[in-house]
């Protein structure tokens, strides 16, 4: 089999361990109440995030943004110093 074949084509959630497909809405608004169960739960220095020292500044700069903005913590590294 080619690895063409094996990527997904489309987002996958788990439902009573099994997988099934889901619209990328619904995968969405599953990944944003983790996130949000998360910070509920054990606060948002729970999260680290690591971005790419070779991704863009503007990417970098979205991810600080993110970790920063909608999660509340200070804790991302962009792995500049490697």
């Amino acid at each position: 089999m080619s690895p063409r074949h094996t990527r997904l084509t489309h987002p996958l959630v788990r439902e009573h361990d099994v997988l099934r497909t889901a619209t990328w809405d619904e995968a969405l608004d599953r990944a944003a109440a983790g996130f949000r169960q998360t910070t509920d739960q054990f606060g948002p220095a729970s999260f680290g995030f690591f971005s790419c020292s070779k991704a863009s500044n503007e990417l970098n700069y979205l991810a600080q943004k993110f970790a920063r903005s909608v999660i509340g913590t200070n804790n991302i590294d962009s792995c500049n110093r490697t």
